[in-house]
């Protein structure tokens, strides 16, 4: 039986997934699919825990002027938060890029909206790095974590008030060749420290010891105890 129930601002299933791995049974991490009709929170943050507070309270607020929300009735009762996840690649050789632009690099460029495949960012990078006449640069993935009380009626102000962050970075390097199958996002690429894998050759039990998103959820995880 969950302590808290849980609703993580992502349709990402990979993200929400790996976030309820992390914290184990005591949480019920739901998704954005237990929010039908909640608003789309702009990211445009510079900095990764602006945004994910921007999306916390967005979802929060939303969430607190819709009691009937099928959120509520999932909770049953129980305490209810809000969590969102800001999290990215910061190469240094690329002068920190893509940073807060991880997830839609590659559509920046093209000048298309929305988020970027993984291919595609993945290749862009590739191509920055072998321009710059490099097969590898130090990287971190760096997160921010947002998590937000939330009742039904609770005031925008209230909710604010009741917000943490959490941060965590998981440091390394970037291959220019992909490596591995498994994980998201610049996964293939990225080699934590102290490691000869890439986060897609590790297996989710080591990812999830070593990575930015559990450094920050353990954080947080502390915090709730």
């Amino acid at each position: 039986m969950p302590a808290r129930v849980l609703i993580v601002a992502t349709r990402n299933r990979h993200k929400v997934g790996e976030i309820a791995a992390i914290l184990g049974p005591d949480d019920l991490c739901l998704s954005l699919d237990d929010a039908p009709g909640s608003p789309h929170a702009v990211e445009d943050s510079t900095t990764f825990e602006g945004n994910a507070v921007k999306k916390a309270m967005t979802l929060a607020v939303w969430l607190a002027a819709n009691p009937s929300a099928p959120f509520w009735e999932k909770a049953s009762g129980l305490p209810g938060f809000v969590l969102a996840d800001d999290s990215g690649l910061e190469v240094d050789a690329l002068e920190g890029a893509p940073g807060v632009h991880s997830a839609r690099f590659a559509a920046i460029e093209a000048g298309a909206p929305g988020n970027s495949s993984d291919a595609d960012n993945n290749a862009k990078i590739i191509r920055m790095l072998v321009n710059r006449g490099l097969d590898h640069a130090t990287a971190r993935f760096r997160c921010s974590i947002a998590l937000t009380a939330v009742r039904p009626g609770a005031g925008s102000a209230e909710l604010r008030a009741a917000t943490r962050t959490f941060a965590g970075v998981c440091e390394g390097h970037l291959n220019t060749k992909p490596q591995g199958s498994t994980g998201f996002g610049y996964d293939p690429l990225f080699i934590p420290l102290g490691h000869d894998e890439s986060f897609a050759q590790l297996t989710r039990d080591v990812k999830n010891r070593i990575s930015h998103r559990r450094k920050a959820l353990d954080k947080l995880r502390n915090a709730l105890a």
